[in-house]
């Protein structure tokens, strides 16, 4: 059987690793992307995100010539658009960035290609997206195939993921998802579970809004048990005792381009139905502002007791731990409005070299200086430490096991 050649389109968080491990089954692999600085780095074998595993692959598989980038699109057999999809104001969904790359490669196809999908959308993107297709190229109606198909991966694991997880694959026919799970087959592993695009969509917001009210039960508890003087971690230990009973881990918010977006997609089209999920985002959100609160109640006492203004560690501003990135995190957003408040702070952050705006530093270095140490993201550099005379605040278990 004859391999075809992929284009991907966006080569950030999941669009660099699903090409890196489709190049890596010997399956030529075209990266679009619109940064020349990303396009340059991934041509030398190099990469522009932390991904434990994926530099050693990439550069194999570019030395190989079975991965290219390029900062604009060629004609394939396989066309995957895997770009953001944030929401605007109101928490709207945008899918411009989705719209705007397949105007790009529209161009390019020709009967017999297989267009896929893979950013998280709001139900009914296929479907419109392929209608804007048809109304751009009319003779390709019924000659392309069309499918979603959503990613499932852990930062931190993404290449085993990818190629291991089961996915599910909604095309906006039948003959489009079993073409689709045709191309999958060729570096997934996992189970393929064929469906139609809107239930492929859902499916997607479905599976993080539900994680996303998991974190949101354990944050209001966390709440909770700081106004009546319970340790949360210890709680959540004797409870998850309970056979059927497994809490997660409180933490300071909820971020990431996943589950701090998603479950926003199914409110904006179901305020009135969207009821818990709506609760959850907001409970998480607003976990932030109430750490927020908390650090600067501790910064006042501080400054009554010492009569002096304290230098404050902010350790850690990625979305969770391990990672570099650094999309919707609540310890990102805390840190900048403590700066915002004036108030003095160094940043740990041991994933990042270096920030657009804000000065980063070793976090030896800051847990020396500081006064107060505010633990925000539980990375493995921080666990553990030997700290002595230094106020400090743990929002996220750096020293709890569960």
């Amino acid at each position: 059987m004859t391999k075809p050649n992929v284009l991907i389109m966006g080569l950030g968080y999941i669009g660099l690793p699903t090409g890196v491990l489709i190049a890596k089954h010997n399956i030529k692999v075209h990266g679009v992307d619109i940064s020349p600085n990303v396009i340059e780095m991934i041509n030398l074998g190099k990469i522009h995100i932390v991904e434990p595993g994926l530099e050693e692959i990439a550069k194999k598989v570019v030395e190989s010539g079975y991965l290219r980038a390029n900062l604009e699109p060629a004609k394939s057999d396989v066309f995957i658009i895997v770009v953001p999809t944030p929401f605007k104001e109101g928490h709207n969904p945008d899918i411009s960035y989705v719209e705007s790359a397949t105007k790009a490669v529209i161009p390019y196809l020709v009967e017999g290609n297989l267009f896929i999908i893979e950013s998280t959308s709001p139900v009914g993107t296929t479907e419109k997206i392929a209608e804007f297709i048809f109304s751009e190229r009319p003779e390709l109606k019924d000659k392309i195939f069309i499918a979603y198909c959503p990613e499932r991966v852990l930062p931190g694991n993404v290449i085993y993921e990818l190629e291991h997880n089961d996915r599910v694959v909604g095309g906006i026919n039948s003959i489009s998802s079993e073409k689709a799970i045709e191309f999958y087959k060729n570096f997934v592993k996992g189970n393929l579970y064929k469906t139609d695009a809107k239930t492929a969509e859902m499916c997607k917001l479905a599976e993080n809004s539900y994680r996303d009210v998991n974190v949101a039960f354990a944050n209001e508890l966390s709440i909770i048990c700081d106004k009546i003087g319970i340790n949360v971690n210890e709680l959540i230990k004797f409870t998850n005792k309970h056979p059927r009973v497994k809490i997660l881990k409180p933490g300071v918010g909820v971020g990431g381009h996943c589950i701090a977006v998603d479950p926003w997609f199914i409110v904006s089209e179901f305020e009135n139905e969207a009821r818990l999920i709506r609760t959850a985002r907001e409970v998480n959100d607003y976990k932030s502002e109430w750490v927020i609160e908390k650090i600067k109640i501790s910064i006042k006492e501080f400054e009554y007791q010492f009569n002096k203004k304290p230098l404050i560690a902010c350790m850690g501003i990625s979305f969770k731990p391990d990672i570099d990135d650094l999309r919707e995190s609540p310890a990102l957003h805390i840190t900048q409005e403590l700066i915002k408040n004036g108030f003095n702070v160094l940043i740990a952050e041991p994933n990042v070299k270096q920030h657009d705006s804000l000065k980063l530093m070793d976090y030896h270095q800051v847990i020396e200086r500081s006064d107060l140490i505010v633990f925000l993201v539980a990375h493995k550099e921080f666990i553990n430490l030997k700290i002595e005379n230094k106020v400090i605040l743990d929002f996220c278990g750096v020293n709890e096991k569960l």
